[in-house]
């Protein structure tokens, strides 16, 4: 079943009215096959608009669905032959930041990403997606590793941010975020950042850090929260849809400030409704991307990534 947010409230009455009259045409002579086939269209068109014209508040909902997809999703319906790498080889593992070895088509990656979870259980192994320093230090590792064996980096991108208790920051937190910044920007191969969901502060630009960075639709990508944004400026969370506008965080007007290069369509209503679709279209979109890089020589890749930073700095 699909968990309606607030603002689709019209679409979720239109749907069960659909819903209902389908039951009560079981076993019916009645034939309303009209009716039905005019609601259907109706509600179709309700949810195109809905989503045509989502404030960035409201996109930040998306964002944040419990059943958006997921970098285990997207392993599944975009990559194959994953092979899970864990631990950083100096405190353990960290289940918020997954990665290892993975095919994209017919060419051999290595694929790191956020993981958030999509049950209570399994939320809390990946702690949300909060990635600790062992995380980010795991990726650097597997960056490294890349960079050795002459494989591009994918990496997805879903956070609200690194994880701020009191264990992470004695662990040494804001190093090891700069550390992974400092390694994507090193890396000697093509390197393709997908904010898929959220796109929190550092937590993000850690394994975002890309020559090319790609987002989903209905993505976001800023600095803190919103409700964080609100709370420092106005005092309450109550002003985040104030702050998300303000703020900038779409996608599409991300793309406008040379934030992100390039937008991946979702499906109307969002990638929870079709994750399967979402994920072979990134999939095809990173394909394109990693097929344009291929024939940068090392050099060429890193003066890439520098000047696209320097470029965002100057604006």
């Amino acid at each position: 079943m699909i968990s309606y947010l607030e603002f689709e409230k019209p679409v979720a009455q239109l749907e069960a009215r659909i819903a209902e009259l389908r039951t009560a045409a079981e076993g019916d002579d009645v034939d309303i096959s009209g009716e039905l086939q005019r609601l259907e269209q109706k509600s179709a068109d309700l949810l195109a608009s809905t989503y045509g014209a989502l404030t960035p508040w409201q996109k930040t909902q998306v964002a944040r669905h419990p059943a958006r997809p997921h970098f285990r999703d997207f392993v599944e319906h975009a990559f194959e032959e994953f092979i899970p790498l864990g631990g950083d080889r100096c405190y353990g593992e960290d289940e918020a930041i997954l990665g290892g070895f993975a095919k994209l088509g017919d060419r051999r990656v290595m694929l790191i990403g956020h993981e958030k979870g999509n049950d209570t259980e399994s939320r809390l192994r990946h702690n949300f997606g909060m990635g600790k320093p062992e995380g980010y230090r795991k990726a650097i590792r597997l960056m490294e590793m890349a960079g050795r064996f002459g494989l591009p980096v994918v990496t997805l991108v879903d956070t609200s941010g690194a994880f701020p208790g009191v264990e992470a920051e004695e662990r040494g937190q804001a190093e090891a975020i700069a550390r992974s910044t400092e390694a994507c920007l090193a890396l000697p191969v093509p390197m393709v950042a997908t904010i898929v969901g959220e796109g929190g502060s550092g937590g993000a630009v850690a394994l975002a850090s890309a020559e090319r960075v790609l987002m989903l639709e209905h993505a976001v990508y800023s600095v803190i929260s919103p409700e964080g944004c609100a709370s420092i400026l106005w005092r309450t969370a109550e002003k985040a849809p104030d702050a998300a506008e303000a703020m900038k965080v779409t996608a599409q007007h991300l793309e406008r400030l040379g934030v992100i290069d390039r937008i991946v369509p979702e499906p109307v209503g969002g990638a929870h409704r079709d994750p399967v679709a979402t994920a072979q279209v990134l999939a095809r979109a990173i394909g394109e991307e990693l097929d344009a890089l291929g024939s940068l020589s090392p050099d060429e890749i890193r003066r890439m990534r520098e000047e696209r930073f320097l470029q965002i700095d100057g604006a």
